[in-house]
């Protein structure tokens, strides 16, 4: 049994705990998510089951969508509605026109500082721990992408929706952080639906209720691995079964590729180099 399965995760839940879920309703302990939701969170989390987990690495490059909500009037240590308040401040009525220019200064290449209660490591040790310790430490910058940005809706003055497409290791509640700043208004992250990662999209993923009830099929992994494809003759597919390499006789450019056999069978992932092809990662 291998394959993927587009999950809607509720809010309430962390990651493992579906993957833990997974792991009981088709009885197997090979699955593995693509990429950490909040517990508060909800929307897609993408779930590899069996031997589709070798290939997790190769789906955590994927650009992704949210939806977000702001609300106004406070600020929580943990940057969204679980932390505690650490600071309030008045709140002032906006003018949709301001709110558009301070969204479309984060568009393109930005620096962003990860939130103190995050999974992100520096030293050895994750964020979270150093907070919880009550330790202060000092957060070097990331770069991150952000593709598009984009006002939903405002409900003057404490709440407002937002768009957003950005590149993998984006930090929404950083990045909602930095809007308050921005604005000069305290508010924090009240609510974050992941929408799209790569080829999954929010409207073909299943509830945890229709997976118990085993109306899901999984998914072939290949189908969401966006990477240029060959097939292979039968000789040529016996060889990269084998661990063997052989000669390039494809117009293709890119380092990796999706290997298939000549009936159009998935093999795994293979690398070029100096004009030959070897398997780096095999179903």
């Amino acid at each position: 049994m291998e394959g993927m399965l587009n999950i809607l995760k509720p809010p309430g839940m962390t990651s493992h705990d579906v993957v833990d879920f997974i792991r009981k309703i088709y009885n197997i302990r090979k699955v593995g998510h693509t990429g950490t939701l909040d517990p508060d969170a909800a929307g897609i989390l993408p779930v590899c089951v069996g031997n589709a987990t070798k290939f997790v690495s190769y789906l955590l490059e994927h650009d992704k969508r949210y939806r977000f909500e702001i609300t106004f009037g406070f600020t929580t240590d943990t940057l969204d509605k679980s932390g505690k308040i650490v600071k309030g401040g008045p709140v002032r009525i906006l003018r949709e026109e301001e709110l558009r220019q301070v969204l479309n200064e984060f568009k393109g290449k930005i620096k962003q500082i990860p939130p103190m209660y995050s999974a992100k490591k520096i030293k050895g040790k994750k964020l979270y721990e150093y907070a919880r310790e009550g330790k202060t430490i000092d957060i070097p910058p990331i770069e991150v992408t952000i593709y598009d940005i984009e006002l939903v809706e405002y409900e003057p003055p404490y709440r407002v929706l937002i768009d957003v497409k950005c590149s993998k290791g984006t930090y929404v509640r950083a990045l909602v952080r930095d809007i308050c700043e921005k604005l000069n208004m305290p508010g924090y992250m009240s609510m974050l639906i992941r929408t799209e990662v790569g080829a999954f999209k929010i409207e073909d993923a299943y509830t945890l209720e229709e997976i118990r009830e085993k109306k899901v099929l999984l998914q072939p992994i290949d189908k969401f691995i966006e990477l240029p494809s060959v097939q292979l003759n039968k000789m040529e597919a016996e060889k990269i079964l084998k661990g063997q390499f052989i000669q390039n006789r494809y117009p293709i450019e890119t380092s990796l590729l999706k290997l298939y056999d000549n009936n159009g069978k998935f093999l795994g992932i293979g690398i070029l180099e100096r004009n030959k092809i070897r398997p780096k990662r095999l179903l």
